[in-house]
């Protein structure tokens, strides 16, 4: 990603915060400046003290963060909690990158409905992708 007013890179990270998004987010504002976006869900889900958020960023001139309070199924453990974050142009170049990922691995059942924004993929390096439409 290159800022195209003067070439130079922007670092952009995907990070799951567990509950606390909406709250680390805009504490990460007050350190990067930028501008914040929340996706939320439209009620409260069992676990969760607040509505959690779905998809979470900060874009500022020097960083993106994104992240997200959904958590991986075995919970937010050291190693997990950062992941590789691409924006696919559509649902077919995100099915296309998946397939690519999967070289040489067994990659876990991925649900690649319409309706879902964010996807998760592990690689065979063991790197996590959240892929996005």
């Amino acid at each position: 990603m290159t800022d195209s007013d003067n070439g130079k890179f922007v670092s952009a990270v995907f990070i799951t915060f567990s509950g606390n998004c909406k709250r680390a987010l805009t504490y990460y504002q007050t350190c990067f400046g930028g501008t914040l976006r929340f996706e939320t869900f439209e009620e409260e889900l069992q676990g969760y003290a607040e509505i959690p958020v779905v998809s979470g960023s900060l874009v500022s001139d020097s960083i993106v963060i994104y992240g997200s309070d959904l958590v991986h199924n075995e919970g937010r453990i050291l190693g997990n909690y950062m992941s590789i974050f691409l924006q696919c142009r559509n649902i077919d170049d995100r099915q296309a990158l998946i397939e690519k990922l999967k070289f040489n691995t067994q990659i876990p059942f991925v649900n690649n409905g319409d309706d879902h924004k964010l996807v998760e993929v592990t690689d065979a390096f063991d790197v996590r992708w959240v892929l996005s439409v």
